[in-house]
């Protein structure tokens, strides 16, 4: 196997790297309002919300989403703006 030398302008494009949503635990709102916020703003299931919900409470955050930092960044201020805490971090 050939080694690839890589350039200075060998970059990663927007594209290539991947990002995380992650939901923090609070102690303000309840399981029903996290499960359907989930539901509402990141297109999650009735169980997958409920198991968010619950890996939050339980161990204070989750990765509830992954993908392109651009559609992220508007679900976390959604969910922000519905009172939750909530992060978009590159993997």
């Amino acid at each position: 196997m050939k080694e690839k030398t890589l350039h200075s302008d060998d970059r990663l494009s927007n594209e290539s790297v991947k990002y995380t949503l992650i939901l923090y635990n609070d102690e303000i709102n309840t399981f029903d309002h996290v499960i359907k916020s989930l539901m509402e703003v990141c297109g999650h299931d009735p169980v997958q919300a409920e198991q968010c919900a619950l890996i939050v409470h339980l161990k204070g955050s989750c990765d509830i989403k992954s993908g392109n930092r651009n559609v992220l960044l508007p679900m976390s201020k959604s969910l922000n703006a519905k009172g939750l805490t909530s992060k978009v971090k590159s993997l």
